[in-house]
């Protein structure tokens, strides 16, 4: 094992691993500190690494970085060989990483979770290899992210988005037959420029209302009702945009269509939402799936039951739905402390 810190490369299969701040007194506290069998069992398992997993070099290099730290930090500890760590030399070096207590840079919670997983590694090498008779690491995990909520955007900005959107052009009915379709539905951008013609059955007096099949991940099909507004403008972009651009086109069956008659990209979607909100002077940063998380809340902050929306959505889980639950609570508790006479004191 080098004794030279190096800064943290990329690791694949991860976000980019940002250099850290080496402390000059630790690098010199590492350079004074003598070899101990830790140091050697290190090295074994940056070895079977490199040789045998065929870790990439910048890979190797971030490996290595991390465990320098975690040796050295074991070091101070006490333990000199791999059966001597315990389970709450693990738990301190964790702690270690979140507040520097161990004279490194406290890092961030992704940072920490990529060092966390490395440790994990050596501890599950240096016991299959019989070096240590137990694995003190096994049930220490990584610490994890805060969960971020998803990014709506209130009625009021999504409706002056949508009246933004088109002209009484054959792009500009179908710019807001599509923001409409995307905001009534909560379809992903890939559902929605997959959809074909067929796909849609508009509302009428014996069929009842209007509904879209969408396909969802691992082409999962659900049937999604559409609303009266979503409705009228598909209906006026069916009729007076889409033959004008199918024209140019090679017959193709795709329901929203670019200007030369082709099935619209993704990216022109994302164009044509940038373009719209620009017009509504909306300054958030705003992207299809801002409709889909914003039909989800508004859905919810109406009072629909969280696994209606799950269904809607195409969630496979309604875990994965009760996100929405936690920016709905959000909501309640404005009000609540803004309505209630009692809620402050």
């Amino acid at each position: 094992m080098g004794s030279t810190v190096t800064p943290a490369p990329e690791r694949a299969g991860a976000e980019p691993m940002r250099a850290e701040p080496v402390r000059a007194e630790q690098t010199q506290a590492e350079e004074a500190r003598p070899r101990n069998a830790i140091d050697r069992a290190v090295n074994d398992y940056l070895q079977h690494m490199g040789v045998e997993r065929g870790l990439a070099a910048n890979t190797l290099s971030a490996y290595r970085r991390d465990l320098a730290r975690y040796a050295n930090y074991l070091a101070a500890c006490g333990p000199v060989r791999p059966g001597d760590v315990t389970r709450r030399h693990v738990t301190g070096f964790v702690q270690a990483l979140s507040d520097g207590s161990d004279g490194g840079t406290a890092l961030g919670v992704r940072s920490a979770a990529r060092t966390v997983v490395a440790v994990r590694g050596l501890h599950k090498f240096w016991a299959l290899e019989g070096m240590t008779t137990a694995d003190p690491a096994s049930d220490v995990h990584p610490p994890m992210p805060g969960k971020r909520l998803p990014k709506a955007i209130s009625v009021d900005e999504v409706t002056r988005i949508l009246e933004a959107a088109g002209t009484d052009t054959a792009t500009g009915l179908r710019d807001r037959a599509l923001l409409e379709f995307l905001y009534s539905t909560g379809a992903r951008i890939s559902e929605a420029v997959g959809l074909d013609v067929d796909d849609i059955s508009l509302q009428t007096e014996q069929d009842g209302p209007a509904i879209v099949r969408l396909f969802g991940k691992g082409s999962k099909e659900r049937l999604v009702p559409l609303g009266s507004y979503g409705a009228r403008a598909l209906d006026a972009y069916l009729v007076r945009g889409r033959p004008l651009l199918a024209a140019k086109g090679k017959g193709t069956p795709a329901l929203f269509l670019n200007a030369r008659g082709g099935r619209i990209s993704r990216q022109s979607a994302w164009t044509i939402l940038k373009a719209a909100a620009d017009k509504a002077n909306i300054t958030k940063d705003v992207s299809p799936h801002t409709l889909r998380h914003s039909f989800a809340t508004h859905l919810l902050e109406g009072g629909a039951d969280v696994r209606v929306v799950q269904e809607l959505l195409g969630h496979a889980s309604v875990t994965t739905t009760q996100v929405y639950t936690l920016v709905t609570a959000d909501t309640l508790r404005e009000i609540y402390a803004a309505a209630h006479p009692r809620a402050l004191g």
